[in-house]
């Protein structure tokens, strides 16, 4: 029991010890990963070719490797060796029966006929000067190993020249023999076909494999844009159909029948909230009729005007539980709505200047979209004297820009006055109702186009809007 305990304690201080280690490698991989990361493609279809081609060149690389060690190494070491002990052949019978006369004619004719060398008896001059060495050259390599170890004279080598003759030359006593060799007798020539057949089916496996990957990622990429579609409140694409692999097919028909889903209970809200609405407008209305045929009194002024308070409450909390995702995608012509914002301007005996650039229609949901727009610039118009509205659509993203000269709204408040029912001390986020919707609204049907809104400091002083939205 001693020894279990004291195993157990030499574990926990070996895991002790080896936790600022472990740390320190866990923290440098991190590092190494996020730069390795920034680096590597985002896209499916890319990712997927690195996952096919990283490895089969890895493989690749690791088959011409130990081909090159294994084989042409080999066999280019052997044939160099066969060539030397021709040539070290060739030297012992000069020296073993040398001729005074200088006469190897015969010797020529044996070394060309049977050994398929050519040879030539030259004056004892000096070797050439070291010619350059190849950058990868396993038969110079080859040679020179078996010269020294054969031979062991000094020799010069030639492997670079002509591309089918190797020349060597060894230097005897009295004289140089120089030797004429078929590259292809002391080097594996033929190896290079291997290399050609890698490579070739390399492109072969690539060329079967990039097409049927693109097949494989097309249904995935046509889901996630029947997916932003949605999103974004537009109808499905017209070819959008389940395809593709099992797994792709059962995503693609989940994502119908969540949509599916969706609109149905959009329609159940839609038709519960238009009778709730038709309901209390009623009685709205009635109340509104006996308050008329009552005549002027003075507290019927009161009453009066706390039905009307009422009625636009409830339109504006109608408006903001029923939003605007059943209508239609369509075209909203920005030029005209700036005009009608002049117009306004004027009306309201305010400062106004809009800039539009580079576009004139959006693709939006038209009604959602100004009541957006109205929204805000009915904020800046309430609490400013001078407004600029700026639109402008740039990598298919619309951004508008509303800046003011009003009181502005603190930096810690600006997420909070998108929040339904929140009232700041300067009533910057009401509406005309006095809800306190009109931000949420505004901020809800932005996102429920794929976009999003942000306040930010403005240049004038006050509050700056930004809106985006794909477009």
């Amino acid at each position: 029991m001693a020894t279990s305990d004291t195993d157990r304690t030499a574990y926990a201080d070996w895991r002790r010890r080896g936790r600022p280690a472990y740390r320190l490698v866990q923290k440098v991989w991190n590092v190494f990963w996020r730069r390795i990361s920034a680096y590597l493609p985002k896209r499916l279809y890319a990712r997927s070719l690195i996952i096919v081609i990283a490895p089969m060149i890895l493989l690749q690389s690791v088959v011409t490797l130990v081909f090159m060690e294994r084989h042409w190494q080999l066999v280019t070491q052997r044939l160099s060796t066969a060539v030397v002990r021709d040539v070290a052949a060739m030297i012992d019978l000069i020296e073993t029966y040398p001729h005074p006369d200088g006469d190897y004619s015969e010797l020529v004719r044996i070394a060309q006929n049977r050994l398929d060398m050519k040879i030539d008896i030259l004056p004892p001059d000096p070797l050439p000067a070291p010619g350059p060495k190849p950058f990868f050259s396993i038969l110079d390599q080859a040679l020179s190993e078996e010269i020294r170890d054969q031979i062991r004279r000094p020799f010069w080598i030639d492997t670079v020249g002509e591309s089918k003759i190797v020349e060597l030359r060894i230097q005897l006593e009295d004289k140089v023999l120089r030797v004429f060799v078929r590259r292809n007798q002391a080097y594996a020539s033929n190896s290079h076909i291997f290399l050609v057949w890698m490579v070739g089916t390399s492109l072969l496996l690539l060329g079967i494999a990039i097409p049927f990957l693109r097949n494989q990622i097309k249904p995935i990429t046509q889901l996630a844009e029947a997916a932003e579609s949605f999103g974004k409140g537009r109808p499905l694409p017209p070819d959008f159909r389940p395809r593709g692999a099992e797994e792709v097919r059962r995503a693609g028909y989940a994502f119908i029948q969540m949509r599916e889903r969706i609109e149905r209970q959009i329609e159940q809200r839609t038709a519960m909230l238009t009778g709730v609405s038709h309901d209390l407008r009623t009685i709205l209305t009635r109340f509104k009729l006996q308050l008329a045929l009552s005549g002027s009194k003075p507290d019927t002024e009161a009453l009066n005007q706390d039905v009307n308070d009422m009625q636009a409450m409830l339109e504006g909390y109608l408006a903001f539980a029923r939003g605007e995702a059943l209508e239609d995608p369509g075209r909203f012509d920005l030029a005209g709505y700036f005009e009608k914002l002049g117009d306004e301007a004027k009306l309201r005996k305010r400062k106004l200047a809009t800039t539009l650039s580079g576009i004139t229609e959006i693709h939006v949901r038209p009604n959602a979209f100004g009541r957006l727009l109205s929204n805000l610039t009915g904020n800046a118009f309430r609490y400013a004297k001078t407004i600029e509205v700026k639109a402008s659509r740039t990598r298919g993203t619309l951004r508008l820009t509303i800046d003011d000269d009003g009181p502005g709204i603190p930096a810690d408040k600006r997420e909070e006055v998108f929040k339904p029912f929140v009232r700041l001390d300067n009533a910057r986020n009401l509406d005309a109702s006095g809800t306190g919707l009109g931000l949420s609204i505004a901020r809800d049907i932005a996102r429920s186009h794929g976009g999003d809104i942000k306040l930010e400091d403005s240049p004038l002083g006050g509050l700056r809007v930004i809106v985006r939205i794909p477009a």
